[in-house]
């Protein structure tokens, strides 16, 4: 059983209580969909500029984490028309701070959660 862990932003926490994210990694479905079998290990959320990340994501590790996923609303954004890439999501810098996360602390990180737009193919580092 692969122990996943959440990070999500902080411009998002006010609105969001995680609740798809939850289910999708519950039901194996969208970006958990690539787990036999997954359980939550656990939830941060990142603050800008995303310097604290590396640092959540050891804490993480610690704590059993074996692959850390991005939440989908950094990349992408909710429209009338369902979550889409156009426009991006609210963390310009995400790639970068995964790749960093993926570089330092040698967990799996997956760009995608709950919500991928339907033109997403899912992007994962390590």
């Amino acid at each position: 059983m692969t122990k996943v862990a959440i990070i999500r932003c902080e411009k998002n926490m006010e609105r969001c209580p995680l609740t798809n994210c939850f289910r999708c990694l519950t039901e194996k479905k969208e970006a958990f969909s690539i787990y036999e079998d997954c359980v939550l290990a656990g939830v941060f959320t990142c603050r800008c500029p995303g310097d604290v990340t590396v640092n959540l994501s050891k804490i993480l590790k610690a704590k059993g984490a074996e692959a850390i996923h991005f939440c989908t609303c950094t990349f992408a954004k909710k429209t009338d028309e369902g979550w889409v890439m156009k426009g991006g999501g609210f963390c310009e810098g995400i790639d970068e701070i995964i790749e960093r996360v993926n570089k330092e602390t040698d967990i799996p990180c997956v760009k995608g959660s709950a919500h991928l737009p339907k033109e997403y193919s899912l992007k994962t580092w390590g």
